[in-house]
């Protein structure tokens, strides 16, 4: 694809995982990371380790909302972290939307609750179709991010 065709992307974006039932999420583009993760804080698999469920907290440093979910084991595999640590993470793939554009994309699921984001999108995640500028944020809206001010009303009340 011509970079004319390329979308342009800021370092962090709202995303959505529509089939994993979560309508938004914030995400940091990271072009050093060559997976995607994806915080969950549990995971078990079922089904005789073909499927596998676990929870998120999708929204920073809060524990509410939680959701729960479900889907297709397609791996396992050791991933080291920037920290040089090595984890053997369990791999999801499941569509994720960004603005316009949607794509199936392969996620590991690892514990995320101490960092700042709950999704990290790697660079196999945006090959060939986005650009990402570090120096910008939000390039694709941020539309998603009222996903969640229903629930937060109703909690209020």
């Amino acid at each position: 694809m011509s970079d004319r065709k390329k979308i342009d992307l800021g370092w962090r974006e709202w995303i959505a995982l529509p089939e994993l039932g979560i309508p938004a999420l914030k995400a940091k583009l990271d072009t050093g990371a060559r997976t995607s993760a994806l915080h969950a804080f549990y995971v078990e698999t079922f089904n005789q380790d073909r499927w596998v469920r676990f929870g998120i907290h999708p929204l920073q440093r809060r524990v509410e909302p939680v959701i729960h979910c479900e889907a297709e084991l397609i791996d396992r595999r050791v991933v080291t972290d920037s920290g040089g640590h090595r984890e053997q993470r369990y791999v999801i793939q499941t569509p994720f939307r960004l603005g316009e554009h949607v794509q199936p994309i392969e996620i590991t699921l690892t514990d995320r609750e101490g960092m700042l984001f709950r999704m990290l999108l790697g660079r196999t995640a945006l090959s060939g179709w986005a650009r990402v500028d570090p120096e910008r944020s939000f390039r694709s809206g941020r539309a998603l991010a009222r996903a969640y001010q229903t629930e937060r009303a109703l909690a209020k009340t």
